[in-house]
């Protein structure tokens, strides 16, 4: 993965979901790699303009992947390449609302795979969840062929739903997919909330004086990966022939402690209201993250190469720098 210039060069690029923080930041990258044109398709439901990148070569299209009017849109572009980020996030907000989950997450990818096939992309890379396809029967560091169907939340079901959705299209139509994994992403551009993950709530709360809550004694773990590395993963993703038809885990491989991220964060806001601890949630039943990468290394070339440390600080940067917007934005 050295680089991607001569692939992606004069290209035309669909991601849908590029205003959020993993999709803004592929966005970017993908616009300083020469391309033609970068499409963000997105509705603004748990993102903001404010947050989009801006380039020459990136086009913002307000809009939504149930909606035929505006695939038919981005679609007439033609583009070579689509990455699926789009979906209803996260664990919390399927287990509120699971209708919505249900549409966004499988109507919804539905819907983009028939444009892609009908269009004949070069590659369809769709953003599954390793925290969500592997249950409490998968050995641990998960591997990529041992998912499982006891899952505890809808966002779980329709995520693991969206990988038999991609791998239909690659067996009936030869749709040359590739199913991401991520792995509880963190990095700049992800905006706090109340479905939002804990990394840039902490960070939020810090920064207003609150106390960090922990559901749980803070000695669980997860497998938080930087999101500059996992761009780099999607990007391979996209170009890599051996990608076509298999899943691959995007993550750090190394565990990180909760309490320990949490006393991190304190120190890097220079925070003094400490942390408190709750219950942990009734569908949170794994202690436990942890990825085998070793598959994305043999045949991606993947590597991480952001030190968690590193992460945060660069995360606690980006906070600083638009903290602002951030502030206004924030909705718990």
């Amino acid at each position: 993965m050295k680089n991607f210039d001569e692939f992606y060069q004069d290209s035309t690029i669909l991601v849908t979901g590029g205003a959020g923080a993993i999709g803004g930041n592929l966005c970017r990258r993908l616009a300083d790699l020469n391309v033609k044109k970068v499409i963000i398709l997105d509705n603004l439901a748990s993102s903001y303009e404010w947050n989009i990148p801006r380039a020459s070569n990136i086009v913002f299209v307000k809009g939504d992947i149930l909606d035929d009017e505006a695939l038919r849109r981005v679609f007439k572009e033609r583009p070579e390449y689509v990455f699926h980020l789009a979906a209803h996030f996260a664990n919390q907000n399927s287990v509120d609302n699971p209708e919505t989950d249900l549409l966004v997450n499988g109507m919804g990818i539905l819907k983009v795979l028939q444009y892609a096939h009908l269009t004949g992309v070069k590659r369809f890379v769709y953003s599954s969840s390793g925290c969500g396809v592997y249950g409490l029967d998968s050995k641990m560091p998960f591997e990529e062929h041992d998912v499982s169907i006891r899952l505890f939340t809808p966002y779980q079901v329709t995520k693991l739903l969206g990988e038999l959705y991609t791998n239909y299209f690659y067996n009936l139509y030869q749709l040359p997919i590739v199913n991401a994994r991520f792995f509880n992403s963190y990095g700049p551009g992800e905006v706090p909330g109340r479905y939002r993950n804990v990394i840039p709530n902490f960070f939020y709360w810090a920064m207003k004086g609150e106390p960090l809550p922990i559901t749980g004694d803070g000695t669980e773990t997860r497998d938080w990966t930087y999101v500059g590395d996992i761009v780099n993963g999607l990007l391979a993703m996209g170009v890599r022939e051996e990608a076509i038809g298999e899943a691959f885990n995007l993550g750090s491989g190394e565990e990180q402690r909760v309490i320990d991220m949490a006393n991190t964060v304190l120190t890097l806001t220079g925070s003094r209201a400490g942390i408190v601890y709750r219950e942990r949630r009734d569908w949170d039943k794994k202690a436990h993250l942890l990825s085998c990468i070793a598959k994305g290394q043999r045949l991606l070339g993947y590597q991480p190469k952001t030190t968690f440390a590193e992460g945060l600080r660069e995360t606690h940067r980006w906070f600083v720098e638009n903290w602002e917007n951030i502030a206004k934005s924030a909705e718990f």
